[in-house]
């Protein structure tokens, strides 16, 4: 049975730099407890091994963390660096002092010299922060109005993952580059009113990816998914899946219904883990293998790329159907990022072509959560296709394809993400190279995205 290590009940603590489990010498082994310290913490760190095939043994780690659900926009809290009083159970981020103003807050001088590297990029759960790792640590920054808001440096030590959990003080972070400040087969969980980490889960391998919602963490590995409860880190599922470099997963973000999407046993299968309901769905998506997929927010709809790139397809997570399929283009590529808008009408993809391309959804979901989705009319009536629908069944199925709607271009080669924005029509992109755009289409006249703000947030000044 796997050991854990739990230091005294009361009070709890536990400090980064004391593991519960050296790699050198394996899984089970345990370092004492260390001293305990005189603060409150919103849960200990027992070490839990994951690969242990047998029954994990529970922590026993006092109340549960406590988070708002109600968080409040960065932008508009206090820029007061004061700490979360101890008897708070609403913990959200501080922001560093800035001013009023939407533009960005320059750098000092020296810092803006030394070139970074980029490690890590990715989106909150609602899109309206985004999370930057670097060689020497993470920083968190707003979208709208885009402003950096807190940053962590570790002496030259690198960030791989960084993962927010919405708008609060908890974050995951797995260390990565030349010099990581934590090893790489270790998710630390961190809270930035404490600047320290108050929890890990220690692996065999190296973590690929970490996925947040309020009450699970899931943990991705090259070939295997760990689902975690986040009040108690006691592990409560492992999925084996294909080779998964890329980390490829995503997790619901509605309350009271958990739906998990990860790459399925064979090429080209996803797989839909539904817990609610305790069900398991595989998805043969595509001949080729998976190269990208995106989960909507309610956990109803997936969109699924291949390694061809050349088109996405819509499904539906209850039952497998597919519902629509859009085209990128006709020449193959790598798509990087896939994003539904919040009302689910609309669809946004990012590939190593440089451009930024959104597609109209044509998916009734019906009025509750129990209906189930309709697939679309067919692609080929005259209503959805192109004008040479009157040849069909003469012209390849290529000339009859759903395209965008509308276009931002980029550079490219490029590594891009994507997200609609909380402005209407508006999508923000980041680039791997430091660059923050915020977009605008017309969803009637469609073509050329209108540029509304574009800075380079690793100098925070304007291009």
């Amino acid at each position: 049975m796997a050991s854990v290590s739990i230091p005294p009940p009361s009070p709890i603590a536990s400090d980064a730099s004391a593991s519960t489990s050296d790699p050198a010498t394996g899984p089970g082994s345990s370092s004492p407890a260390p001293p305990p310290v005189d603060y409150p913490n919103p849960f200990s760190p027992p070490h839990l091994d994951p690969e242990e095939e047998e029954e994990e043994e529970e922590a026993n780690i006092g109340d549960p963390p406590k988070l708002d659900e109600s968080f409040e926009d960065v932008a508009s809290q206090p820029t007061s660096d004061s700490s979360l009083d101890a008897s708070s159970t609403t913990p959200t981020l501080q922001p560093v002092p800035a001013t009023t103003s939407s533009s960005p807050p320059r750098v000092a001088e020296n810092d803006a010299a030394l070139a970074l590297s980029l490690l890590h990029l990715s989106f909150n759960q609602d899109h309206g922060c985004f999370a930057v790792g670097t060689d020497r640590g993470f920083r968190i920054y707003n979208c709208d109005p885009f402003r950096e808001i807190f940053r962590r440096d570790f002496d030259g030590r690198g960030i791989g993952v960084v993962e927010m959990l919405f708008r609060c003080n908890i974050l995951a972070l797995v260390g990565g580059g030349p010099n990581p400040n934590y090893p790489p087969n270790k998710v630390m969980i961190w809270d930035d009113h404490q600047s320290r980490c108050i929890g890990e889960l220690s692996f065999r391998s190296e973590v690929r990816a970490v996925r947040l919602r309020r009450d699970k963490i899931i943990v991705v590995l090259d070939n295997k998914i760990f689902v975690y409860n986040f009040a108690d880190l006691k592990l409560i599922h492992q999925i084996e899946t294909v080779p998964n470099p890329k980390g490829l997963c995503a997790v619901s973000q509605q309350q009271g219904s958990l739906v998990l999407v990860c790459p399925g046993g064979q090429k080209g299968q996803v797989r839909v883990e539904h817990y609610g309901s305790r069900r398991t769905k595989f998805i043969m998506a595509h001949d080729s293998r998976i190269a990208c997929f995106a989960l909507s927010q309610d956990g109803r709809l997936i969109a699924t790329a291949s390694s061809k790139g050349t088109l996405v397809r819509i499904f539906s997570t209850v039952d497998g159907t597919l519902l629509q399929e859009v085209r990128r283009g006709a020449d193959r590529a790598e798509i990087y990022s896939l994003a539904f808008s919040s009302d689910m009408q609309w669809l946004a993809v990012s590939s190593d072509k440089g451009t930024v391309h959104v597609f109209s959804l044509k998916v009734n979901l019906g009025l509750t959560a129990n209906d189930k989705p309709r697939p679309a009319s067919d692609p080929n009536s005259p209503t959805q296709s192109s004008h040479l629908s009157f040849m069909k069944g003469v012209l390849p199925k290529y000339f009859h394809s759903e395209w965008s709607v509308a276009q931002f271009r980029l550079h490219e080669n490029t590594h891009y993400i994507v997200a609609f924005g909380h402005q209407k029509n508006t999508v923000i992109i980041l680039g791997m190279d430091g660059s923050f755009f915020r977009c605008q289409f017309d969803p009637a006249a469609g073509g050329e995205m209108k540029q509304l703000v574009c800075y380079n947030f690793l100098k925070s000044e304007s291009f």
